[in-house]
């Protein structure tokens, strides 16, 4: 039992083996991971796409044979692009109730297979494989405007800014680890704001200087970002501009390009 897989539609990634620590990730349905420790019901695990590491609950992780793992691990992976829909076992009726930025394991079509279990979905779904434009890009990320914040997430039901910003590039075919500081890290520097294209990232500071914000800029004065909710504000050299608070809300560090 050393890897495992996401069955539910999120389940909360904590610091500390317990309900009552903090969450500080979200698995989404299809994410993989690796199991490294354990303790009582909790499980210690790094998801396979980024090495993130935290504690579940051992009761909310899906577990199956080695070859079905390794056929999951080697397959083009494939995202839901749709907000919210229900997928039906074939066999017995169960419904699934699944997230954008989910993976379909061995999709096909309009079902996909958990190990031997097929669920199909009642109509044509929108999904998401391979390297997409930045338009796409573009398109995926506003389709998450109004979501609500909330620290940990990575769901169009709550997302932080980095769960964010990772989610939507993920989807379209670009890895991004899961914290602004580790993303900072990626990428060309731009050295002006006015130099920069759409789908760059623009990463804020704090008064200390650490990075802890991100958002995806939609032009060079423009930027979406996941602040209290996903919504679209003003950005100049000096950072972000909130026009319904009156006031800068985030200081620019810097601007880095992902796509080239």
């Amino acid at each position: 039992m050393d890897k495992g897989i996401c069955t539910l539609s999120t389940i909360p990634v904590r610091e500390k083996p317990s309900d009552r620590s903090q969450m500080i990730n979200q698995l989404l349905f299809g994410d993989l991971v690796q199991i490294k420790d354990r303790y009582l019901s909790w499980l210690f695990i790094e998801t396979l796409h980024d090495d993130y590491a935290g504690w579940v609950d051992e009761k909310q992780l899906s577990f199956y044979p080695e070859s079905y793992f390794e056929q999951l691990i080697n397959e083009q992976p494939v995202y839901l692009a749709e907000k919210f829909v229900e997928a039906r076992n074939k066999k017995d009726g169960k419904l699934l109730y699944l997230t954008a930025g989910s993976r379909l394991p061995l999709f096909n079509g309009n079902s996909f297979r958990l190990h031997n279990a097929e669920y199909t979905f009642q109509k044509e779904v929108s999904v998401l494989t391979g390297q997409q434009s930045t338009e796409k890009l573009l398109e995926t990320a506003r389709q998450y405007l109004g979501a609500p914040y909330l620290w940990g997430g990575r769901s169009f039901f709550g997302n932080d800014c980095s769960g964010f910003t990772q989610i939507i590039f993920r989807m379209c075919g670009y890895d991004l680890l899961r914290d602004a500081s580790q993303q900072a890290e990626r990428g060309t520097l731009i050295g002006f704001v006015e130099e920069a294209r759409p789908a760059d990232l623009a990463f804020f500071e704090n008064e200390e200087g650490r990075i802890v914000h991100v958002g995806i800029l939609l032009n060079n004065h423009e930027i979406i970002h996941s602040s209290g909710q996903v919504r679209i504000d003003a950005i100049d050299h000096e950072g972000i501009y909130n026009q319904t608070l009156k006031k800068y809300t985030h200081k620019l560090r810097f601007i880095k390009r992902i796509l080239s």
